[in-house]
């Protein structure tokens, strides 16, 4: 593992990637842009590092030995301690599928080889705005509708009062409809708020995250609704 020992942010990339020569360039971007850094090459010691350094942003490749980042997103996912953390997935599979794959685990953004470092680090300085409360409302204060709330300062939400958990992606797009209740929203619109505009994401990973989102909310599902042709909306079932 490379770590960096003299940070200049209070805020750390997780760089987990078995190429040394791109590790290495990806280390050394983030010192320069600010970033703390550290760099494992396998992937089943990322759980550990990241129990002992959290850190707010993990950039994981797909292929790695030890155990593939695929099983490593999984388990970062459903944690507790861990699912709220954003994951860009880096990998060499281009397909639209492959996208999907990746956006159903878990991932928060989805980058392929070969990439720019310079598109890389605006994906992560864009994951870690996700991250944080974008709502300037007081630490308490609640936005609800029909059987859902969330409290956006602290990253809890809630179904039927019962407390669900969600990753920093899904969390983003249940705040987004329910700040819109009853306002169908379309599948780019969503993709601005989740991933912002200059994102190369596709309207098949909005629905992914939907199916994903609903899952979680359980019996409050049926709220989360489609229309056809259009978008999604928060609302009561008929």
């Amino acid at each position: 593992m490379t770590h960096d020992p003299n940070p200049s942010t209070d805020l750390s990339v997780l760089v987990v990637e078995d190429e040394p020569d791109l590790a290495e360039l990806l280390r050394v971007n983030l010192l320069q842009e600010g970033y703390r850094c550290d760099v494992l090459h396998r992937g089943d010691v990322v759980m550990q590092h990241v129990r002992n350094h959290a850190p707010n942003v993990i950039v994981l490749d797909r292929m790695l030995p030890g155990r593939s980042g695929d099983r490593v997103l999984e388990q970062l996912k459903r944690n507790n301690a861990t699912t709220h953390i954003p994951v860009i997935l880096l990998t060499a599979k281009s397909e639209e599928s492959d996208e999907l794959v990746g956006f159903a685990l878990g991932a928060d953004d989805y980058i392929t080889k070969p990439f720019s470092t310079k598109v890389l680090l605006a994906r992560i300085d864009a994951a870690l705005r996700r991250a944080q409360p974008a709502d300037p409302r007081p630490q308490d204060e609640t936005i609800a509708h029909g059987p859902v709330r969330m409290i956006p300062a602290r990253h809890e939400a809630w179904a039927f009062d019962e407390p669900i958990r969600l990753t920093a992606t899904e969390y983003r797009l249940l705040q987004t409809l329910l700040a819109a209740p009853k306002r169908v929203l379309s599948r780019n619109q969503l993709i601005d708020a989740l991933f912002g505009q200059t994102a190369a994401v596709t309207d098949r990973a909005i629905d992914v995250h939907i199916t994903a989102l609903r899952k979680k909310l359980t019996t409050a599902a049926p709220w989360v609704q489609t229309v056809r042709g259009v978008g999604y909306t928060f609302r009561e079932p008929e």
